[in-house]
């Protein structure tokens, strides 16, 4: 990190008092949104009904029902059995991408994000209508068979994780050193050879990364064990039944706690990962590209097309569900199922809050953001508030949605705190996204600020330019490209959330995420296809809006290109 500069005075405030105020304003947000919420919930566990100290008696009595280690177990072996089956497939899918010389690449690569601009819900969806009881290709199950428990969560979870897993690799793939394959041709190592011992040992980290990052997706994941999981009990939907079922908020935080532990092993393991695929490539590194070579080209188009084939299938079995009068006794075409005000209490209105909701999430998240990650890059190093700030902004990466969200119900619910008028608002769904999905936006923020020259800082202080005015007319306009980057982050993760949001919506702030899961539950499936679909439309706009703003800054600001 750079050495803090001194700074001209001015104003009301001097320019070190302006950039303190401002990083205990963000130490206050992340206080507030996350460490208090979650310290709450930690003591939660060791409470009685009455608030009386119980020690580990919720976790004897965890320990001691077999229906919860039922569920532990669960959550373990599907998560584990889609890692082993997303894992090769997502590696075979990148490697194609990055080493071979197959046409339609790029168009593979926007197939392979649709998942995740999409909620987890939609995949679940189609196959309901592909194998569920009265699916299109039921004849294909096997007899006695049924898609609703761990088949389907499987199978919805390998769709949902797929494109995390093939970004990381892809990554890891792009990362090669030319130099090892040429030093390897030269000795005559067969192909099969450099492939073992030069490409797999070079993507090793990111195998690693990929896997956890898959693994930690499943376990806590609510949204396609809710729809399709039956009565297949895993972690996530336990927590929820402990809180909204049962009113048990103790065994709640207790199972959430469980669920923590998973996810935050993944995440020291991917940060270990990352850390270490960062420090294999030196700087004098030479680019691969890779040559044109038949044999190794088809076999891959041909994969990748496949995988294509079946992202781009689950979409359109969900639209066209969508739009069926009656499944399968009347398949006429209909809008019907568009008006949600036939499903759902509040018809549109749960995709006008969702589209605020990820809206604001976006408006205020992204200075918030960026602003603190230019304070402890460029700031006063050192100190204990932004020796907590850099630790909670790291931190939620590792607190599953669904555990942030009871967090905030015993948080903002307790009788003693003087913010509980926030619950069931529009506010606390929007500072439960800006926090659940902090850490890559902050990562983001981070990476594009040590990009910059802190020569321009330092010139601003010699012309004694306040680094105010710097920072708004030199760091921002540079930084424009990853600033839209968080924002569009925070917007699409917004809309398409489920566990981050499930425990703190009151009415008239339902989000569309929860509306689809309330009408899968009432058996209108068609509706919630519908209302999934329309979420995806906004998220997709949006990035494709993103993509064409960034391509006219970058054709303008041709220097940046070194034009």
């Amino acid at each position: 990190m750079s050495e803090a500069l001194p700074a001209p005075r001015g104003g009301l405030l001097s320019e070190a008092a302006l950039l303190r105020l401002c990083l205990w304003f963000a130490a206050l947000l992340l206080a507030v949104g996350l460490a208090l919420p979650l310290a709450t919930l930690l003591a939660r566990a060791f409470l009685g009904a009455d608030d009386e100290f119980v020690g580990l008696r919720h976790f004897a009595a965890y320990a001691a029902t077999p229906a919860l280690l039922v569920s532990a177990w669960n959550s373990t072996w599907t998560a584990a059995l889609t890692t082993v089956i997303v894992v090769p497939i997502a590696f075979l899918f990148a490697y194609g991408l990055t080493r071979s010389r197959m046409p339609g690449r790029p168009a593979f690569r926007a197939v392979m994000l649709i998942p995740i601009l999409a909620p987890s819900l939609l995949p679940a969806l189609s196959l309901i209508y592909l194998f569920g009881n009265q699916g299109l290709l039921r004849v294909l199950m096997p007899e006695g068979a049924s898609i609703y428990g761990a088949p389907g969560i499987v199978m919805a979870q390998v769709i949902h994780t797929f494109p995390h897993a093939a970004i990381i690799l892809s990554v890891a793939l792009g990362m090669a050193d030319a130099r090892l394959f040429e030093a390897a041709e030269t000795l005559k190592a067969g192909r099969l050879r450099i492939f073992r011992d030069v490409t797999l040992p070079a993507a090793r980290y990111g195998l690693v990364s990929a896997t956890v990052v898959v693994f930690t997706l499943v376990v806590t994941d609510f949204g396609i064990p809710k729809v399709i999981g039956g009565q297949f009990p895993v972690l996530a939907t336990d927590v929820y039944k402990q809180v909204i079922g049962q009113q048990n908020f103790s065994m709640g935080a207790v199972v959430a706690l469980v669920l923590l532990l998973p996810a935050l092993f993944s995440f020291l393991a991917e940060r270990w990962a990352q850390r270490m695929q960062a420090g294999a490539i030196s700087g004098r590194a030479v680019l691969y590209v890779a040559k044109p070579r038949l044999a190794r080209d088809l076999p891959l188009f041909l994969l990748c097309l496949a995988v294509a084939a079946v992202l781009l299938g689950i979409v359109a079995m969900a639209a066209w569900g969508s739009l069926i009068r009656f499944w399968p006794y009347n398949m006429s075409l209909t809008l019907a199922n568009y008006d949600f005000a036939r499903f759902d209490s509040e018809g549109w209105g749960s995709l006008w809050t969702s589209v605020s909701m990820a809206g604001l999430a976006a408006l205020l998240g992204t200075p918030v953001v960026f602003i603190t990650a230019y304070l402890l890059e460029r700031g006063a190093a050192g100190g204990a508030v932004s020796g907590f700030v850099r630790v909670a902004a790291i931190a939620p990466l590792a607190v599953p949605g669904l555990v942030l969200g009871l967090a905030y119900i015993l948080f903002f619910n307790h009788p003693a705190n003087p913010l509980g008028f926030l619950y069931g608002t529009l506010a606390i769904l929007v500072l439960n996204c800006v926090v659940h999905f902090y850490t890559v936006a902050h990562l983001t923020a981070v990476t594009a600020i040590r990009q910059l020259d802190p020569e321009f800082e330092a010139v601003g202080a010699s012309l004694r330019v306040p680094r105010r005015v710097t920072f708004g007319r030199v760091t921002v306009p540079i930084s424009l490209p990853a600033i839209l980057e968080i924002a569009v982050y925070l917007f699409v993760n917004a809309m398409t959330t489920v566990s981050a949001v499930v425990f703190l919506y009151g009415p008239g702030s339902k989000p569309a995420s929860v509306a689809v899961v309330q009408m899968d539950e009432a058996g209108q499936i068609a509706a919630a296809a519908a209302m999934a679909c329309v979420i995806l439309g906004i998220t997709a706009s949006v990035k494709i809006l993103q993509i064409g703003v960034v391509r006219l800054m970058t054709s303008r600001a041709g220097w940046r290109a070194g034009r």
